[in-house]
């Protein structure tokens, strides 16, 4: 692979080292240690994608693309499967804030990712980032469906809910 896939590869561990400070940050903030939890496990997650892109780039740089097979990327490390009902609904606004960000991030990820495929010349780069924008698509629905949730949560704790 040529110097721009390289590239792209070291911004996708920013991009995943980002989310893992964003989800810190909510952890901080979190009103119980239940949601501090889950928005831990959340900064786990972005963590191990980064060191699994980390990885792949040692790899790569080291001018073992030859070497690389993607078989072993059907295992990508993925959103581990939690009780997302431990964030509390004391703090559905920041629940909602986090998760609404957390969508953009997911988006951002797949146009970027998307945009990537685009412009390269190589087979095995384009089946790369079909695998990471699979990843971030499993990101982006998880996250989607708990902004809804909370959204709903926060406009019902406004009073504008229908009755």
């Amino acid at each position: 692979m040529k110097r721009n896939e390289l590239d792209i590869i070291k911004q996708a561990i920013l991009n995943e080292i980002e989310g893992f400070e964003f989800y810190k940050m909510a952890a901080k903030q979190a009103g119980s240690r239940e949601s501090q939890e889950a928005f831990n496990e959340l900064a786990e997650e972005e963590f191990k994608h980064a060191e699994y892109l980390r990885e792949l780039f040692d790899q790569m740089k080291d001018g073992k693309e030859d070497d690389i097979t993607l078989s072993f990327l059907s295992e990508v490390p993925s959103p581990k499967i939690f009780d997302w009902d431990r964030i509390d609904n004391k703090s559905s606004s920041l629940a909602l804030s986090v998760f609404g960000v957390g969508v953009q991030m997911e988006k951002a990820s797949i146009d970027f990712y998307e945009d990537a495929k685009k412009n390269t010349a190589y087979e095995t780069a384009r089946k790369l980032f079909d695998i990471l924008i699979h990843w971030e698509n499993v990101h982006l629905e998880q996250f989607t469906t708990q902004y809804n949730r909370y959204k709903e949560e926060w406009w019902n704790d406004q009073g504008y809910a229908p009755f």
